[in-house]
């Protein structure tokens, strides 16, 4: 085990000196996540990745947001914080993971909107969230670390400026969690509970519909099912609103990996996701849908 996890673990009231068993969680592309079984129990440690700063986490608010969730009934209990380490240990809740197509089900999708509806409607997360803004800032940071971007940036500064124009003002911002990837939720056959509260602040909630359902690779019929399930109704300028942060998704998704590409010391193709995230925005502002959905969210 890392002599940095060694170091973290002596620091978490009532484990020093006990018989620890860790083993590292898979699958992350941020931090580093570890199972730790003490004393009949199971938690989660979480540590904060290298330079994840850059990409506008804040462990307090993290810490936060996760606590709400907690209160709320669909997050893992928060046990300890260790702000000097970036180190988050929250109960390990037991439970099945959910695949994107399981996510995409009637009955599971019907269970996981109404998790988000709990939070969306819960006290406030300290912090605000756009995606807009956070392109802004990640190309920025990203330039300063000496990366590359492709030739097509200027257009895509341009549709973005297009999207975010005709969105306009956010009026009612809301608790979000703004990284709804299927391997975030944990189904114990009862609720559906909501994982990794890094990216949560205020923000629009059109962005968490968005983002989830192209996580998901929901088709049209699919996010008319998302918008009944959590308006009663589908209506056009919601169905034009959640595809315009479907384009928003990828985009901050693009340019994550592109400034992770410039700062991240995990084993992982950021290149690849990068230009992958960026080649489905560009293919998707080019059908005749894109120019409804600008239409649509204008006339609302």
């Amino acid at each position: 085990m890392d002599e940095s996890v060694e170091h973290i673990l002596e620091q978490i009231p009532g484990w020093s000196g006990k018989d620890l068993v860790v083993a590292p969680l898979l699958g992350g592309i941020t931090n580093q996540n570890y199972r730790v079984d003490v004393a009949g129990e199971t938690f989660v440690l979480r540590v904060g990745g290298k330079g994840t700063r850059l990409l506008g986490i804040d462990r307090g608010r993290e810490h936060i947001c996760t606590a709400i969730a907690a209160q709320l009934g669909i997050g893992a209990e928060v046990m300890h914080f260790l702000a000097s380490e970036d180190a988050l240990v929250t109960r390990f809740i037991v439970g099945a993971g959910i695949s994107p197509e399981t996510a995409a089900e009637p009955g599971t999708l019907r269970r996981i909107i109404a998790s988000m509806k709990r939070y969306h409607g819960g006290p406030a997360f300290p912090g605000t969230f756009s995606p807009f803004e956070t392109v802004r800032d990640y190309h920025t940071k990203a330039l300063q670390h000496g990366v590359a971007f492709p030739d097509t940036l200027p257009r895509v500064y341009a549709l973005m400026e297009q999207i975010e124009e005709a969105i306009g003002p956010l009026d009612q911002p809301r608790p979000c969690h703004n990284d709804l990837l299927a391997s975030n939720f944990i189904d114990d056959g009862d609720r559906i509970w909501i994982l990794d509260w890094e990216y949560a602040a205020m923000g629009d909630m059109f962005f968490d519909l968005g983002n989830f359902a192209v996580n998901q690779e929901l088709n049209e019929e699919q996010c008319e099912e998302l918008l009944r399930y959590y308006f009663g109704e589908v209506r056009d300028a919601d169905l034009a609103h959640l595809h315009l942060m479907r384009l928003g998704s990828d985009l901050r998704e693009s340019f994550w990996g592109f400034l992770q590409m410039g700062v991240s010391e995990l084993d992982f193709d950021y290149h690849e996701y990068a230009h992958h995230h960026l080649e489905r925005f560009l293919q998707n502002v080019v059908t005749p849908e894109f120019t409804r959905w600008l239409r649509d969210i204008r006339n609302s």
